[in-house]
């Protein structure tokens, strides 16, 4: 059966004031994720002409305008709209904070955790933490959104999610814990005479087309060469490291890549070592330890189970 969603009114100082209940929080940011009327009423099981009045309803209690119709773009919100969304947001995580308090004293672990990951690292250690937790708590829901370094940032600070496998940056609101340190490595055609070598210095590469991967993956990198006064030459920019190793399989190049990147490596190419040593390290970024809820905490607990953070570990490629 379809609803509409109760809108509550109180009496305050003479005037009407609106009360905001869970439903109405849902939809609206429910909206503001699908960018339709008509899929965010069906995923609340309600009636588009019921979405729109509420919106109306609540626009015109706050006297703001929160959502713009854009028959081209869909629905969009206004700067306004952007801040409150947010502000609903953590509401929402409070209400769920509350749910897993209640189950936990009940004995029932529940709860819901959304991750944020850029690609590499969602394949390696999200499948793992999951697969850990859920033996335990099967009651548990998770939801994962995969994107580029940047994408996680941008993520996080919104609040549209509620923990994030992401890489530091040097300065940032965010807190981070970090989870595991990458080496970083020379990958070339097998062919390449610099494959003859051992270990490759940024000197070697001076002549060498360079392929670099941006949206955040690209400062270790770049550091690297830095730190010895070298400027690579660069030849492609890219956004993603499996277009990268194609790209230096078809021999337009060599790259600088990280040990993750590395893992599926087609054949034909090679990995080489780098001297001075270069890495990167990956950290685990959400809310304050005491605004986090029991379930994101427990993935967070877990993930440092199973990946104790160390400044020096054996590659996990073969070079």
């Amino acid at each position: 059966m379809r609803t509409d969603i109760n809108k509550m009114n109180i009496n305050h100082k003479g005037d009407i004031k609106f009360v905001m209940n869970r439903s109405l929080l849902q939809l609206i940011v429910t909206i503001s994720e699908t960018k339709s009327f008509t899929t965010a009423g069906e995923k609340l099981n309600m009636t588009q002409p019921a979405v729109s009045r509420a919106v109306t309803s609540l626009e015109k209690e706050l006297g703001v305008t929160l959502l713009i119709r854009d028959r081209r773009s869909g629905v969009m919100l206004t700067p306004v709209g952007e801040r409150i969304i947010r502000i609903y947001r953590e509401i929402l995580q409070g209400y769920d904070k509350v749910d897993q308090e209640i189950a936990r004293e009940k004995g029932l672990e529940t709860g819901s955790v959304r991750i944020g990951a850029f690609p590499v690292a969602a394949s390696y250690f999200i499948p793992k933490i999951i697969s850990r937790i859920k033996k335990r708590y099967p009651n548990l829901e998770f939801s994962i959104m995969e994107g580029t370094i940047a994408d996680i940032h941008y993520l996080l600070d919104r609040r549209e999610i509620d923990v994030g496998l992401v890489i530091a940056p040097e300065q940032s609101d965010q807190q981070t814990i970090p989870l595991y340190r990458e080496g970083i490595f020379a990958v070339m055609r097998e062919d390449h005479p610099l494959s003859a070598k051992t270990i490759i210095h940024p000197e070697d590469l001076r002549q060498e087309p360079m392929m670099i991967c941006k949206a955040g993956y690209e400062p270790p990198v770049m550091a690297w060469f830095e730190r010895a006064n070298e400027i690579p030459r660069i030849e492609y920019v890219l956004y993603n490291y499996r277009t990268a190793l194609q790209m230096v399989l078809a021999g337009e190049g060599l790259a600088v890549m990280s040990e993750l990147s590395l893992l599926d490596l087609p054949p034909g190419l090679k990995v080489r070592r780098l001297s001075p040593v270069a890495y990167r390290d990956i950290h685990l970024a959400a809310a304050p330890k005491n605004e986090r809820s029991i379930a994101v905490s427990l993935f967070i607990e877990t993930a440092q189970n199973l990946f104790p953070f160390q400044t020096e570990h054996e590659p996990l490629i073969q070079i």
